[in-house]
């Protein structure tokens, strides 16, 4: 069966992309959205809800506000949250700059994530964290422990595993993607900066391989003392069972709950069952 991708990632059913883009179009009305400067970049956000609870929504590589989270952002309870999506620097709307993958880009896109919520006037906040963005949140919460309420990621790893290149390296060439999965991203991008962009996305997260353990922020997992919750779709095509199995060992008292058929995009696919796991999680 054809796979499509979505914010830079992997779709086994066409009516995935049609739920999140629905979701994505419906929620706008109810969205208020704008750019706040931050570590000498300008980040789109959007903001959405008037709970006490903030929410930060982190998205995965090349992912933004607008193709990863559309039923989140739209059915995450609004009483409870107040649920804050961003595109971090060089994704989506954050261009300029056009992005770049230094040996240090996770934690700088955790030091903006921060930095942004504390421009816009949040103190303390949980993170919710896919793929890319679980990683970018592990960091967050590692070192800002005070500022981090509860934290769940999905689709994460903390090491980059010999396995895993080889993951990377079947999707690197975009080309030999069929138009329908290329189709979104180029829509945010352009065809070229999307080639090129996912190239360097590639290449930059086959970096952490060449460090000791392959190591990406397994220093910081003992370090994270929010809850956390630990979400992992048993079918995940780009994310093997021994990552979760890592996490929930390295971060004190934290839990795994496993989606039998969920894959990568399970909170898009599986939208209802994951907000209720999501929001029952927050709420505890």
């Amino acid at each position: 069966m054809a796979l499509f991708l979505l914010g830079g990632r992997f779709f086994k059913h066409r009516t995935d992309i049609n739920r999140a883009v629905t979701a994505s179009q419906s929620y706008c009305s109810a969205m208020a959205s704008g750019r706040q400067h931050v570590n000498g970049v300008d980040l789109f956000y959007e903001k959405t809800g008037s709970g006490k609870h903030a929410v930060l929504l982190l998205p995965g590589a090349l992912g933004c506000t607008r193709t990863d989270f559309g039923p989140q952002l739209k059915y995450l309870n609004k009483e409870h949250f107040t649920v804050v999506g961003w595109d971090p620097r060089g994704y989506g709307k954050s261009r300029p700059p056009d992005r770049d993958f230094p040996s240090d880009f996770f934690e700088r896109d955790a030091q903006d994530a921060v930095d942004l919520m504390k421009a816009l006037g949040f103190g303390k906040f949980s993170l919710l964290g896919w793929s890319d963005g679980g990683i970018t949140a592990m960091i967050a919460a590692a070192k800002n422990p005070n500022m981090i309420s509860r934290m769940v990621v999905w689709g994460s790893n903390a090491f980059v595993s010999q396995q895993d290149l080889e993951l990377y390296e079947a999707v690197r060439d975009v080309s030999r993607w069929s138009a329908r999965m290329r189709q979104p991203m180029e829509e945010v991008y352009g065809a070229d900066v999307f080639a090129n962009t996912w190239k360097a996305w590639v290449d930059g997260i086959a970096q952490y391989a060449k460090r000791p353990e392959g190591s990406i922020c397994m220093e910081l997992l003992p370090l994270i003392s929010c809850p956390t919750l630990i979400i992992h779709g048993e079918k995940d095509p780009m994310v093997p069972n021994f990552h979760p199995q890592y996490l929930l060992k390295l971060i004190k008292g934290s839990q795994l709950h496993l989606m039998p058929e969920g894959k990568h995009n399970l909170h898009l696919r599986y939208a209802d069952e994951f907000n209720k796991l999501v929001e029952d999680f927050l709420e505890d």
